[in-house]
């Protein structure tokens, strides 16, 4: 059984590492996930939750509230646990968190080519809205990568 509990060690950082290069693959240095999980563990917001297997990661999501709006972020599934409604599971989970907290609204960003997971989220009762997303990278807050040695 398929368990969704609270981010809370090591252990758990290894998998989530690995299930989002799976999932995401990552090309800029601000999603890098050993810094996302270091900015998101900084906030201590416990919103941070990850579905376990057999003591494996299989899953996560990241959720944020500031007092407005919430936000979904990293919802992964792992590809040969996909399609067994985990991903809603996650969803729903965090949706029930941010709610506790007294959050209206929830909003995502996904990419616009990215099809099957708009009919993800549309069937879990999302809605494309007449916004255009913008943002600005913090070029100061972001690390610099640095090169691989042999």
């Amino acid at each position: 059984m398929t368990q969704i509990v609270a981010y809370t060690n090591e252990h758990h950082r290894t998998s989530v590492i690995e299930l989002w290069e799976t999932a995401f693959g990552y090309e800029t240095a601000h999603n890098t996930p050993s810094l996302v999980i270091d900015k998101k563990l900084a906030i201590a917001d416990g919103l941070f939750f990850v579905a376990q297997a057999n003591d494996r990661v299989v899953g996560t999501v990241l959720a944020g509230y500031d007092g407005h709006r919430g936000w979904l972020y990293s919802v992964a599934v792992h590809p040969a646990q996909r399609r067994q409604g985990l991903g809603a599971r996650l969803v729903r989970h965090a949706e029930q968190a941010l709610t506790a907290r007294g959050c209206m609204k929830i909003n995502l960003q996904i990419v616009s080519a990215n099809e099957s997971v708009r009919s993800f989220y549309e069937s879990l009762g999302y809605a494309v809205e007449p916004r255009i997303s913008m943002g600005k990278q913090v070029e100061a807050n972001i690390p610099v990568a640095t090169p691989l040695r042999n």
